[in-house]
């Protein structure tokens, strides 16, 4: 149990950062350059991606033996755009049909995904010590 509670705050601090990416690439690409909110939402979701696999498995899930890194890749990238989905259609839902700000959404859409995130890595790709590559080397 301890090791689930380090692990799901080592994915907190991740998930911030990626978030502060995220958001922040939302926000300047809706305001700046005037791209709608949802596909500002889905360009930002993907950059955030980017880190999010390099900082998770690297600080807070374990690579699996038996997995190469090709294969581990290839989950990590069809669970995200699982997570994209669900993004874009919270972001569609509450911008178009509920007419609520995009910001507010967005972090609700976040919280959501989140949630997939955690779950769905620790089922598929966690190779079993919370602790990620960095403590065993």
């Amino acid at each position: 149990m301890r090791n689930l509670i380090t692990q799901i705050m080592k994915f907190g601090v991740v998930g911030v950062i990626a978030f502060v990416i995220d958001y922040g690439v939302m926000v300047l690409l809706t305001e700046v350059f005037s791209i709608p909110p949802v596909a500002s939402a889905t360009v930002s979701f993907i950059v955030s991606v980017v880190f999010n696999y390099l900082a998770s498995m690297k600080y807070v899930f374990s690579h699996k033996s038996d997995m190469s890194r090709k294969r581990e890749f290839a989950i990590f990238i069809a669970l995200s755009v699982a997570g994209l989905l669900i993004n874009d259609a919270i972001m569609w839902a509450g911008t178009e049909i509920a007419s609520i700000d995009y910001r507010i959404v967005k972090i609700a859409a976040t919280a959501i995904v989140m949630v997939w995130n955690f779950i769905t890595r620790k089922i598929f790709l966690d190779g079993g010590d919370a602790g990620g590559d960095a403590e065993k080397q």
